[in-house]
């Protein structure tokens, strides 16, 4: 497991949890949105979902499932079929090649079945430190904190994270945050940056912890 550096940001592990707890008083419980049945799915699910809504992908997987049920399946698949399944997801010439790569890679890794550690995860084709995240979250109930757009700026805006990029972003938040909390990071922060903390237009007025933000107290009014 990755050690974690100093951290460099100056807010106290009791304020974040304070902050942490109103938020999640906002959105209890939080869960992907992507629509699957297993850990194989949910791997396939989140590698189509990069640049794309997870509603999309989820009008896209029922199909590709259907298709190709198993990695095993998946990985003698033709690529053009798996390009026109794929399609509506974006980028789908790109993304076919990687699920199928993925699926060969389970399969001669890994015997079949979906590996439940970071370190293996991030072996896989076209799986990084967030895809591996969620599933080791998702799937497997594993503490792991995921990445995104959304969690990056709502932790840079908090001042919980001081860095630029996913992986220290990751790396501040879990010195912050105790264990038992990582596996609800990642949906809490995604749901706040999608429906309060946007990237262009944070609705800060609306905002429940903005007297805690360190945007909001050094944004001009």
């Amino acid at each position: 497991m990755t050690k974690n550096p100093p951290r460099k940001s100056k807010i106290s592990q009791k304020e974040a949890l304070a902050v942490f707890d109103t938020l999640c008083e906002l959105y209890p419980n939080p869960k992907t949105e992507l629509i699957y049945d297993g850990p194989f799915q949910l791997l396939i699910a989140v590698i189509l979902s990069a640049q794309c809504t997870d509603a999309q992908v989820n009008k896209a997987t029922p199909a590709l499932f259907q298709t190709f049920p198993s990695p095993e399946a998946l990985m003698k698949a033709q690529l053009q079929k798996v390009e026109k399944l794929v399609h509506s997801c974006g980028f789908y010439r790109s993304k076919a090649k990687a699920i199928i790569k993925t699926a060969t890679d389970i399969v001669e890794k890994f015997n079949g079945k979906i590996p439940n550690t970071l370190e293996e995860l991030t072996t896989l084709a076209g799986v990084g430190r967030k895809t591996a995240s969620v599933v080791l979250n998702q799937a497997f109930d594993i503490p792991a904190i995921a990445v995104d757009t959304h969690v990056l700026r709502v932790s840079q805006r908090l001042g919980w994270a001081l860095t630029d990029t996913p992986e220290k972003v990751e790396m501040e938040l879990r010195a912050l945050l105790p264990e038992e909390l990582w596996g609800a990071v990642n949906g809490t922060l995604i749901l706040h940056g999608r429906k309060i903390c946007k990237a262009r237009k944070p609705q800060c007025e609306a905002c429940p912890v903005r007297d805690d933000c360190r945007f909001y107290q050094t944004s001009p009014r």
